[in-house]
């Protein structure tokens, strides 16, 4: 990670995912690169070659609004996208320097909501660090305990992962959700660290990772495929936590179905000492 050009690496690596067709560009037989050229990203955001190479090599690192819109526009960025251009192409000196995390200690009072809450339930940093936990979300999956981390248990256990037979369908997301939450805030060791942990043991996260996809929430159902319990569908909330980088995520089930049965039997289970498995 560059760390003094993240935005010429955001904008090498979003050009690559644009095909010529989509802007109107011919496809041509001779392209040895994927996605569009520099020169044709240029011609698109009407500015010169020269210019938009300086920004992709790092020696011009605070281009205008205007320039960041119309290559924006060039590169089709989504609205997310757009505006993690903008913050990377802020004169970064004038930012405040990292301060460090924020405390991550977990309110006594949603430590005792966990705990009588009937759905599966958990407290996570920005990191993705799980922080609280109610028995239910253990049980649901065993992987969630304090002190694991969700992106290092389903990019890398094989355990994790088998509890969730739509990730592939959703680790796009989850990358982009992270680099969206850090922002431009990329001296956090933590954060380093943990980038660096995923792309040294995982070759999907790398290739996720190196598209800088933005993205802000995520999916808000899951698949949960559970040995005992079989195959559960569920909706996700994730509440911010007032004063902290903190999120408290939730998972329940529709009224009446035979998903909100399930929780609900183990939850009765779990309360009433009877250790039932179905």
């Amino acid at each position: 990670m560059d760390q003094d050009n993240l935005l010429g690496e955001f904008l090498h690596a979003r050009r690559e995912l644009v095909h010529p067709e989509e802007v109107g560009l011919p496809v041509g037989q001779r392209r040895r690169v994927a996605g569009l050229r520099r020169e044709e990203v240029a011609s698109l955001a009407g500015i010169s070659t020269e210019y938009y190479v300086r920004l992709e090599q790092g020696r011009d690192r605070h281009p205008s609004e205007q320039v960041v819109d119309a290559i924006a526009d060039a590169l089709r960025l989504d609205v997310e996208s757009k505006r993690h251009a903008f913050e990377l192409a802020r004169d970064r000196s004038r930012q405040r320097k990292f301060a460090g995390a924020r405390a991550e200690k977990v309110p006594a009072g949603v430590q005792m909501l966990l705990s009588t809450m009937n759905v599966p339930a958990f407290v996570l940093n920005r990191y993705r660090d799980v922080l609280a936990v109610n028995d239910l979300a253990t049980a649901m999956e065993p992987s969630l305990v304090v002190g694991s981390n969700r992106l290092v248990s389903l990019f890398t256990d094989p355990a994790a992962r088998a509890y969730h037979p739509d990730l592939d369908a959703n680790t796009a997301s989850v990358v982009a959700q992270l680099r969206a939450d850090i922002g431009t805030d990329d001296r956090d060791p933590r954060y380093q660290a943990l980038v660096g942990e995923l792309s040294l043991r995982s070759e999907q996260f790398r290739r996720l990772w190196a598209r800088h996809d933005v993205r802000i929430g995520g999916s808000d159902s899951a698949i949960v495929e559970h040995p005992e319990w079989g195959e559960i569908r569920l909706r996700r909330e994730k509440l911010a936590m007032v004063g902290t980088d903190l999120v408290l995520v939730i998972y329940h089930a529709d009224p009446g179905s035979r998903s909100a049965d399930v929780i609900a039997r183990q939850w009765l289970a779990m309360r009433t000492g009877a250790g039932e498995d179905g």
